[in-house]
């Protein structure tokens, strides 16, 4: 097992502004959990903890923005988009800011502490914002490329980070490009296409599934917005179906997302995996993945009916 893509969080940010960049952080008295702390000792001038108050560490942001700085916000994913969601809207992305969200623990796998703090519908909240653009690091090493992207592109950014540590796919020099997805293996009978720690269930996934001799082409959808559509149309055309898989509400996340372009430019028979137009609950992350149907027996389960 890898770290949890939160760790590349204040570690990163601390990286970036050794390098120079006018880095500044935003936290909402949650700095430990979402390792921003770890920015704040190093660079006690530039970090502010706005207290438990969402609304206000985004438009301390933004202010910051304004006055120049690369402006990053931490908190938990269900109140940095949720509780925030109309300063996110009306303060940053109507202004089109160089802000950018990275909250932690979002997903089922925050684990025990249950439905109430598993943000499940964070993806929907942001990529539905104009000028937004949404990424979903699969590993550390992903994280890590990710918040550097957002802090060398200008404008609003939705980076989703989790608590639990997950297993690693890319290699330490992966670099994230923006509005790019990555075929990670290669196949010709069923398209798993997926996000965050879904796609290394996507690749035991597809081990499961050569074994009953069906090839699954996994891609891992990195950017939701902007959506790499070359890619994913590239891939069905071959396939001629897909699986779509999320740690998220089956509504209005990646599965919508990619659902929304393939039925106008190639259209393809398509299953989602992700939780159920419910709420989270209370367990370990493992038990969890396995509870909502979003482990790779599932994903596989799911592939073979399309084939």
């Amino acid at each position: 097992m890898g770290k949890a893509t939160r760790a590349a969080y204040g570690a990163t940010l601390i990286e970036l502004a050794d390098e120079g960049l006018p880095i500044t952080a935003v936290e909402a008295d949650l700095s430990g959990s979402t390792t921003l702390s770890k920015f704040g000792e190093r660079y006690p001038d530039r970090f502010y903890n706005a207290g438990i108050a969402e609304a206000n560490m985004t438009n301390v942001a933004a202010g910051l923005a304004l006055e120049g700085n690369i402006a990053f916000t931490g908190s938990f994913a269900i109140f940095g988009t949720g509780r925030a969601w109309e300063q996110v809207r009306n303060t940053v992305c109507y202004n089109d800011l160089n802000v950018k969200l990275a909250p932690t623990h979002a997903g089922v796998t925050v684990g025990p502490d249950g439905g109430s703090h598993q943000a499940l519908e964070d993806i929907a909240l942001m990529r539905v914002l104009p000028h937004m653009h949404v990424l979903v690091p699969a590993d550390f090493n992903a994280a890590r490329a990710a918040i550097r992207l957002a802090a060398a592109t200008p404008g609003p950014f939705y980076i989703r980070l989790g608590r639990a540590e997950v297993a690693e796919v890319h290699a330490s020099d992966f670099v994230f490009e923006l509005g790019r997805a990555y075929v990670l293996r290669e196949g010709t009978d069923v398209t798993l296409a997926a996000c965050g720690i879904e796609v290394a269930e996507a690749l035991k996934a597809a081990d499961l599934l050569a074994a009953d001799g069906i090839s699954a082409e996994v891609i891992d959808v990195a950017c939701i917005k902007p959506l790499d559509v070359e890619t994913l149309v590239a891939s069905v055309s071959k396939t001629g179906r897909i699986v779509t898989c999320e740690e998220h509400s089956v509504l209005g996340g990646m599965g919508s997302a990619i659902s929304e372009v393939l039925s106008e430019v190639c259209p393809v028979p398509t299953r989602r995996i992700g939780v159920a137009d419910t709420f989270g609950t209370s367990g370990s992350p493992a038990e969890l993945i396995e509870h909502f149907g979003l482990d790779a027996p599932s994903i596989a389960a799911a592939a073979r009916e399309l084939v």
